[in-house]
């Protein structure tokens, strides 16, 4: 038996929003909660059968990589992968640093918090981020309800005087700043979350080097469905700790998501040296320009909607000084209603509120990552919103 795994999918187009179907697709809900990165799509369709990857009946039978890595179940293929599009990219240092990889990077987060956890302390270690942090962290920190870890909220407000670990994500998910530490505690320890350190999203302005630093496949590529992240560690004790985590909870991670990321990866990297092919950060900073210079063209027009704003900056991959575009945009309501999401929800647009990030009900988290014809719908039910204000504001 042969099976054969491919990034080429045919399927029928689907039409775009456009005057002619406006008035079907006010029965439509448009969800733009998850971050569900489907726009990258059109490139990998364009390319054609560049990522085709077959897989024989007798291959990965072994739960073991045939690597020498320290992490057991990484085939050696995709780690050569994920060091060579760090360098060419220039996002991250790999030399000296371990590669740890996990069933995204979901999975990553808890063995990070497993690994970097204490386990003589009397009570659990706490786990902060600046607000507006990622809404997952409070339930990632507490779901399993730990004896060795416990969520405590906003970085901004903890001063005791005790261990604690910090996220810092950068660029930040919601709002796309680029974050530092915030507690600088002698006690801390620190895991960067560097989902969205890409040149489509942000300027690459030096190499991230960091005791741990978490990288996922869905945010890159745009294959979340392959569920394949990565980790960048430096100290050996802590990667032993994560990988210990990885082989409980799922004794590794499928070869064959391994494999057709690794391909995935190498075909990214092959765009970014070679002329003759499409650039695939290029491309894809296209499509993110595009929607947000859309995006900030509906918000200006009125008084209501605030977006956040960035700073020019030079990209060290690109050569060029250009805008933040994050996966997200970041949304105040500044008028009357203070609950943006369900201001928005009234019109059958599906946002995450402001609260479930630390953050303020006014504000909301709009995924720019989503299907062309979602994103143009979302651009006219929010446009006519505010021509059903009074006055224009």
């Amino acid at each position: 038996m042969i099976g054969t795994e491919i990034c080429l999918i045919k399927s029928s187009p689907v039409p775009s929003a456009t005057p002619e179907n406006s008035n079907m697709d006010t029965l439509i809900n448009i969800n733009l909660d998850h971050g569900d990165p489907v726009m990258y799509e059109s490139y990998w369709r364009k390319i054609g059968n560049m990522c085709d990857i077959t897989f024989n009946g007798y291959e990965s039978l072994s739960y073991f990589a045939n690597g020498k890595s320290l992490c057991w179940f990484l085939e050696s293929k995709l780690e050569e992968e994920i060091r060579r599009l760090h360098n060419v990219v220039g996002n991250a240092i790999v030399d000296d640093y371990y590669v740890v990889i996990g069933n995204g990077s979901s999975q990553l987060i808890m063995a990070a918090l497993y690994a970097l956890s204490p386990t003589n302390q009397p009570h659990p270690i706490n786990i902060v981020a600046a607000a507006p942090f990622y809404s997952s962290y409070p339930e990632m920190a507490d779901f399993e309800r730990s004896e060795l870890h416990k969520w405590a909220g906003d970085a901004r407000n903890y001063d005791k005087d005790e261990p604690y670990i910090e996220f810092i994500t950068s660029p930040n998910n919601p709002d796309g700043v680029i974050r530092e530490p915030v507690v600088n505690g002698i006690q801390g320890k620190l895991i960067h979350d560097l989902a969205y350190y890409w040149p489509q999203y942000t300027a690459i302005t030096s190499p991230a080097n960091h005791d741990v630093m978490l990288f996922t496949v869905s945010k890159c590529t745009g294959h979340a469905g392959s569920r394949i992240g990565w980790a960048l560690v430096k100290d050996k004790e802590v990667g032993r700790k994560m990988i210990k985590f990885m082989e409980v909870s799922t004794i590794g991670v499928s070869k064959e998501a391994q494999l057709r990321a690794a391909k995935i990866l190498g075909v990214i990297s092959d765009s970014c040296v070679n002329p003759t092919l499409d650039n695939f950060f290029e491309y894809s900073q296209s499509l993110l320009t595009d929607r947000w210079q859309r995006l900030r063209q509906v918000v200006k027009a009125n008084d209501l909607y605030v977006l956040q704003k960035y700073p020019l900056q030079y990209c060290l991959f690109t050569k060029k000084f250009y805008e933040t575009h994050p996966a997200f945009a970041w949304l105040m309501c500044k008028g009357s209603e203070e609950d943006c999401e369900k201001l928005l929800k009234g019109h059958k647009l599906q946002t995450r509120g402001g609260e479930k990030f630390g953050s303020y009900s006014r504000n909301v988290r709009i995924s720019m990552l989503g299907k062309d014809e979602d994103f143009n719908i979302f651009l006219q039910r929010l446009e006519a919103i505010i021509q059903e204000l009074p006055d224009g504001n």
